[in-house]
């Protein structure tokens, strides 16, 4: 068989991602229907013994009489509102946005010829993905397509043998019966050639059909062969200015941009880079009853932190079953989007100063790896890493143009900052004039061997990170 070479498809990270720093994407399917446990509920409950498996059997009845295929025609989504979508990306200060294409469950969420098991046509009987991204562009927000379906291989098959994800007349919803090791992160058992194909068929006609102007895969891409990628890396890249996101090893460095799930990087990198992580402040991804939410304040010191150190901040929040937001999400990309709309220009468009932070609170390397995978696959959700608190003294610098951007991500109790890191004879050679981002007030300043003294303004323009132009 034809073998691409991955040279021809070495590329550049767009421009416009470099710009954007900030996305939104939304997990949402047949899933949140339930409103319970994660969005790996289509493949728990299938899990003899797993909270799921009898939370499912409580709530809606056996899985052998009622499995996760009749969760669909529930997924009604009545109030789903792409244009109200739109806005709240919009209102969040997000530049690129996208649903879950399709997820691990084989439920497509666009208008499908290769799939018939989609929202067009069963659920909602709407193109979710094709309605989204027809509101998006009329927003100027550029559109991603995010699939997760390489983990249907092996996805239902649970230690619950009279589910009926085991009955051959199901086949077209959760695919072949296969051994039970196949549910694994790394199975013994590769996909067919018939599975590659399909996994190949329904990117292409996305990227066909919907144009997106990025497209990121979760993990687990591993198993698929280079060749069924390479396709996918040809039809995408015949238009300029697209790009894939990848988890771990699962593409070559230079052919797509690399990705870490709900991780940093202890430094700046010299390559463009993705974290995904989410708004959701428990183990899910998707909407959930008694949802939590993290705060606006957190999650943009993330922000902060990650495009000091060249990379994108993508953020999931999820919708309840019938496409609306809880409010408290709502509330909380408003916050974001209205700090960012004061403090915009030291985010977008910016890239990496010579230094990218300084004060006590230091990240480290940390990624949802195999070692993380593994234990999510045995536990049936995800377990996750506590990331320390900022404090006061902690600054994050961005650059653009012949300014650099020192973002304080607090107020000190005496309004008085000390940036060491640009202490006379070190840093920039010149400073001329420092001012804060959002306020016309006079910045009081002082150079010493010590380091760049400024004095906060009385009144401040934000809450939570307050953004010095010093140039």
């Amino acid at each position: 068989m034809f073998q691409y070479d991955w040279k021809d498809y070495e590329r550049e990270t767009p421009e416009w991602f470099r710009d954007a720093k900030f996305g939104l994407f939304f997990h949402w399917g047949p899933y949140s229907v339930a409103e319970h446990g994660s969005e790996w509920y289509s493949r728990n409950i299938y899990d003899k013994g797993h909270e799921q498996w009898a939370y499912h059997e409580a709530t809606f009845g056996k899985n052998d009489k009622f499995g996760y295929k009749d969760l669909i025609p529930l997924f009604t989504a009545e109030k789903f509102d792409p244009a109200a979508w739109a806005e709240l990306v919009e209102l969040s200060g997000a530049k690129y946005a996208g649903p879950v294409a399709e997820h691990a469950d084989n439920f497509s969420l666009w208008d499908s010829r290769v799939n018939p098991v989609n929202a067009a046509k069963m659920g909602p009987h709407r193109d979710v993905v094709g309605e989204c991204f027809a509101e998006f562009r009329k927003r100027n927000i550029r559109c991603l397509a995010t699939f997760h379906h390489q983990w249907l291989w092996g996805w239902y098959m649970g230690t619950d043998i009279h589910g009926d994800v085991y009955d051959p007349a199901n086949r077209v919803y959760y695919g072949p019966i296969l051994p039970l090791e196949t549910n694994q992160y790394i199975p013994r058992q590769k996909p067919d050639g018939e599975f590659n194909a399909l996994w190949r068929d329904k990117v292409l006609e996305v990227i066909a059909e919907y144009r997106p102007d990025a497209v990121y895969f979760d993990s687990r891409a591993n198993l698929i062969p280079d060749l069924y990628k390479q396709q996918v890396c040809d039809a995408l890249y015949r238009r300029e200015d697209t790009l894939i996101t990848y988890k771990q090893f699962d593409f070559p460095e230079k052919c797509a941009t690399v990705d870490i799930e709900c991780g940093r990087f202890a430094e700046c990198k010299p390559f463009p880079w993705q974290t995904d992580d989410k708004l959701e402040d428990l183990n899910t991804w998707c909407y959930t009853k008694d949802p939590q939410y993290k705060s606006a304040e957190r999650i943009i010191h993330q922000l902060c932190d990650i495009v000091s150190k060249n990379g994108n901040l993508l953020l999931n929040v999820g919708p309840r079953y019938d496409g609306t937001f809880h409010p408290d999400a709502v509330a909380a990309l408003r916050e974001i989007g209205e700090w960012l709309g004061v403090n915009g220009e030291a985010i977008y468009g910016t890239r990496p100063w010579e230094i990218c932070q300084e004060g006590p609170t230091l990240m480290q390397d940390n990624n949802f790896d195999e070692k993380h995978i593994d234990d999510q696959v045995e536990l049936g959700y995800m377990m996750e890493d506590t990331i320390e608190e900022f404090t006061a003294q902690d600054i994050r610098f961005t650059r653009k143009g012949d300014s650099v951007y020192a973002i304080a991500l607090g107020k000190p109790q005496e309004g008085r900052l000390l940036i060491r890191s640009l202490k006379a004879g070190s840093g920039m050679d010149r400073i001329e004039e420092v001012s804060m981002v959002g306020t016309e007030e006079a910045v009081k300043w002082e150079r010493t061997e010590e380091g760049l003294a400024v004095q906060f303004p009385e009144k401040l323009p934000c809450k939570y990170a307050y953004a010095f132009r010093i140039g």
